[in-house]
């Protein structure tokens, strides 16, 4: 049995802008520091804050993280990439054969100027690349499209799943359209027409509704500026009629945990009676969607509505936030009370699908 991580990220650092043609370098992000207490910076980009990026954790955080069963530290230039091999030698240490990449600056838009978007998710795509091509085909990646231009993002797309991508990266919400707009259908048709996935991570493409749920008054803001829209995502893709629209595309809802899952089933299952469609019995798999779960889910309740089929994990190496469990596969194989054949299903034959390994 092989072990795949469905949701690791790549922590950008001043390397990922290396990439930038010459006359691209005048977009080149640079960075803001951390507010006081906290680990996590921002990219500015347009004269905005974008992103996080970790920093290293002081002695009080790592205690932190032990006292919370959080407590495996990795370095700074393994979750930076700045050295693949101690990435290789962490996943060994954690059982891990294979980690999907996701990344972490493009959490919200990168800007609104597609010329600078074409530029930044271009060098991202290349780090990502060459990253790929140090990783002994262990480490495959989610490739950034700029969305604000869909000619250059399908080429992006070519690229990359000529270096090692499996899956296409798509916010939940993009400016004001949501994800099943007709705009995206080109994109949708590349990725299916290369075998490969369509991943919404948890994000948000909508810069109004970031500043607003991101507001000091809120201190969950995270939750509803992040996962709520990655939720409402795939409950619209399985109201629409975009699965059908291209059969053989596969779907990941990554970092938004499990626990939904019947809520949205459910849902979505109500609403086709109404309006008198017929639902068939596993609504995920039929419409080939898959989420990653966390260790804390109810699991057995979740697969009652998601099936066998549907349901991946990740470990989020990399991040130092509420999804982050880098022993989480490890918990699953050992603790969980779930029958063999199923785990294998969640940490190996799932991912595999999903991505098209």
């Amino acid at each position: 049995m092989a072990v795949i991580d469905a949701d690791a990220h790549v922590i950008e650092s001043e390397r990922t802008w290396d990439f930038l043609d010459p006359e691209d370098r005048k977009y080149r992000p640079t960075l803001a520091p951390p507010l006081p207490g906290s680990t996590r910076g921002r990219w500015m980009v347009d004269g905005r804050q974008v992103g996080f990026r970790f920093q290293t954790l002081t002695e009080q955080e790592v205690q932190r993280r032990a006292a919370a069963g959080r407590g495996i530290v990795t370095s700074q230039a393994a979750r930076e990439m700045d050295d693949v091999e101690l990435r290789l030698a962490d996943m060994d240490r954690l059982g891990i054969d294979v980690q999907v990449l996701h990344n972490t600056i493009a959490i919200q838009a990168l800007t609104a100027d597609p010329a600078a978007d074409v530029a930044l998710c271009r060098s991202w795509n290349r780090w990502l690349a060459e990253i790929w091509k140090q990783g002994k085909g262990r480490l495959r990646w989610s490739m950034l499209p700029p969305v604000t231009s869909i000619p250059d993002a399908l080429d992006e797309i070519r690229f990359a799943h000529e270096n090692g991508a499996v899956a296409v990266c798509m916010r939940p919400i993009e400016g004001d359209r949501l994800l099943i707009n007709e705009n995206f259908y080109p994109v949708f048709d590349e990725a299916q027409r290369l075998d490969m996935a369509i991943a919404v991570h948890i994000a948000n493409g909508n810069t109004t509704m970031c500043e607003v749920y991101g507001g000091a008054d809120n201190p969950g803001g995270g939750f509803s500026s992040f996962r709520i829209p990655t939720v409402a995502g795939c409950q619209q893709l399985l109201m629409s009629n975009v699965p059908q629209q291209f059969p053989r595309l596969r779907w990941g809802f990554i970092e938004a945990s499990a626990n939904w899952v019947p809520w949205v089933v459910a849902d979505v299952k109500e609403r086709y009676a109404i309006a008198g469609r017929s639902a068939p019995d596993n609504l995920f798999e039929a419409n080939r969607v898959y989420v990653t779960c966390q260790t804390n889910d109810d699991l057995p309740f979740v697969l009652k509505y998601a099936g066998e089929h549907s349901i991946v994990i990740g470990t989020d190496y990399g991040h130092f936030d509420a999804s982050s469990e880098l022993d989480a596969i490890t918990v699953l194989k050992q603790a969980s009370e779930l029958p063999a054949d199923t785990i294998k299903k969640i940490v190996d034959d799932n991912p595999r699908a999903l991505y098209g390994l």
